[in-house]
């Protein structure tokens, strides 16, 4: 019964509106046939292509950065590693749209690197123009993204055993190969729930985009913004909308489905430490495995 009330208010708040687009979108004039005429539009399939090619693209790129900064922090002693660390957590609280204005004031048309190559050469326009482009699109998200796969990861390398990384390099292993062999196992889950959960994030980054000034780089939510405020084409925008959620809620099951799994992973190794007699012996195993 006391989970009663606050079922309500989530269904009223958060169910309720999506049901509402969801329902748009079925009753529309056209019903049904809607979807048809949505998805043989050019403009869709355009937008769901950029959609997909960017939050994949961006997600790649996060979990290669992530991952080569998380070892850093993480096994690479250096002065004020804890300070950076901690700033990871405070970025994350950070609006997307701070990250896209700080690129702006770098790489803009009159941003400070293009304004140190007019003063240098003496040229009308600076070189670098690729933020209302993808890639500017892709360099924004990449930057504002890649902490939230880090997070994860330092979390992953603070619950590994020190001792098998002490016995690998004692046999004669190479870093990489430890790295290979020894850390990105017990990584891995912490690795791919980070990425799905960027994926999910990147999917329906909207703010990235408009804050850019990228005209040509069409995504859903930009499809589903022009749509329903630009055009007042509710009704094809409640479609655009529900193929979004379906595509974001398959993938954030996935990233949950990957955290279940990360979960049990990292409960095992607080555990085995405190097996008499046993943690010795595991890590001599995993160091001759190396």
């Amino acid at each position: 019964m006391w989970a009663l009330p606050p079922v309500a208010v989530l269904g009223v708040v958060f169910l309720y509106p999506l049901g509402l687009v969801v329902a748009q979108s079925l009753t529309g004039e056209a019903g049904v046939g809607a979807y048809a005429e949505v998805f043989g539009s050019a403009a869709f399939r355009e937008a769901l292509t950029t959609t997909v090619l960017l939050a994949v693209g961006a997600t790649v790129g996060c979990v290669v950065l992530g991952f080569v900064l998380a070892l850093i922090v993480a096994f690479v002693p250096f002065p004020g590693s804890r300070g950076v660390a901690r700033f990871i957590d405070v970025f994350l609280s950070f609006p997307s749209f701070l990250i896209t204005l700080a690129l702006l004031f770098v790489y803009g048309t009159v941003g400070m690197a293009n304004g140190l190559w007019t003063d240098v050469t003496g040229a009308a326009h600076g070189p670098f123009d690729f933020l209302t482009t993808p890639w500017g699109v892709l360099l924004a998200e990449i930057t504002y993204f890649t902490p939230f796969v880090m997070r994860p990861l330092l979390a992953a390398f603070g619950q590994l055993e020190t001792a098998q990384l002490e016995v690998a390099s004692s046999l004669g292993a190479r870093p990489a190969r430890i790295v290979r062999q020894v850390v990105l196992p017990e990584a891995y889950p912490a690795l791919m729930a980070g990425g799905s959960l960027v994926l999910v994030l990147c999917l329906n980054e909207f703010a990235i985009v408009l804050f850019t000034g990228a005209k040509d780089v069409v995504t859903l939510p930009m499809l589903i913004y022009s749509t329903a405020i630009l055009e007042s084409d509710y009704g094809t925008a409640c479609v655009v909308a529900t193929v979004n959620i379906v595509l974001s809620v398959g993938l954030y099951g996935l990233y949950r489905v990957l955290t279940a799994r990360a979960a049990p992973a990292r409960r095992h190794r607080g555990r085995a430490p405190g097996r008499a007699g046993t943690g010795g012996k595991e890590s001599a195993r995993a160091g001759a495995h190396v």
